[in-house]
């Protein structure tokens, strides 16, 4: 079982919100850390590399150069367009004012940052304006842009939607909110106030978004949703798609934030977080999924 942290930051085996992209005959996976910079702790993004998908090793972290990015960067979504890795992430630690960046490599390691970041932000007329944990899909001729925000309360944690053209540069001014509401909240006892962590992936002509449900270690467990165009989604299951472990097991508090990947021999894996100390330490793993019927089971 694939099992990757992080020990050479601030903080010993931590390793959350992955992304994984194949780019060149290799595997790229992206993931939140926490790094010190200018003398402070902040958290930023790793970068790690894989033969296979499942044993990684870590080679770089992404730099924070521009203002807004100031406080910290976190929890990233990749996609490869035109031989080019596209990095869409949130800025950390400005509360309601956090927002999606965006940032273009050749080599899946460096980057040229969008200069125009941040390039999306929700209006705040049917929430807090705040847009996190960024994910990506191509879908038609768009490129659509999932993220959670929050009521006005700055209580509940729910899924938003944006698009832009696919033959866009994705800087701010290409980007059209999808829906002035949440496409999807929460509604099961096991979601708790939160739908976070938007994970998606088409399959037979539709998007299927896996998210996080309930905060961290509440326990956070995995859900799926399901659409036709995008915006309107239907959930698959009143229960965890994915749940956490029991007790005594590396991810007994939580197995959240997930990420979907499909390979290009057609395998499709769910990435995600998982910890058993309430978060002191994160690990990330994966777990291979087929679809059945029109909804996704875990491959036995």
């Amino acid at each position: 079982m694939m099992m990757f942290t992080e020990n050479c930051g601030t903080r010993a085996a931590f390793a959350k919100d992955p992304a994984v992209i194949r780019f060149k005959n290799k595997y790229y996976l992206y993931y939140s850390s926490c790094y010190e910079e200018q003398g402070e702790e902040k958290f930023g993004i790793g970068i790690a590399v894989s033969n296979d998908g499942a044993d990684w090793l870590r080679v770089d972290k992404f730099p924070i150069t521009q203002d807004c990015e100031k406080n910290g960067v976190a929890a990233p979504g990749a996609i490869v367009i035109n031989g080019k890795v596209h990095l869409f992430y949130q800025t950390y630690g400005n509360g309601e004012k956090d927002a999606i960046c965006h940032a273009i490599s050749e080599d899946g390691i460096h980057f040229i940052k969008d200069n125009t970041n941040p390039i999306f932000h929700p209006t705040n007329d049917w929430c807090v304006g705040r847009a996190i944990d960024a994910d990506v899909v191509l879908f038609g001729e768009k490129l659509f842009l999932y993220f959670a925000t929050r009521d006005h309360a700055y209580k509940v944690q729910k899924i938003g939607v944006a698009y832009a053209a696919a033959e866009s540069d994705f800087s701010r001014s290409t980007w059209k909110q999808g829906a002035s509401y949440a496409i999807i909240e929460p509604e099961y006892a096991w979601e708790g106030e939160c739908i976070e962590a938007p994970a998606t992936l088409v399959w037979d002509g539709k998007i299927y978004m896996f998210y996080g449900g309930a905060y961290n270690c509440k326990p956070q467990q995995i859900g799926v949703a399901v659409s036709e165009d995008g915006i309107t989604f239907k959930k698959c299951f009143e229960e965890p798609f994915l749940r956490c472990g029991d007790k005594g097991e590396w991810n007994s508090d939580e197995s959240g934030h997930p990420y979907a990947f499909k390979d290009e021999n057609g395998r499709v894996w769910i990435y995600y977080q998982g910890t058993n100390d309430k978060g002191c330490s994160w690990y990330l793993s994966r777990k291979e999924i087929e679809f059945k019927d029109g909804v996704p089971i875990i491959k036995s």
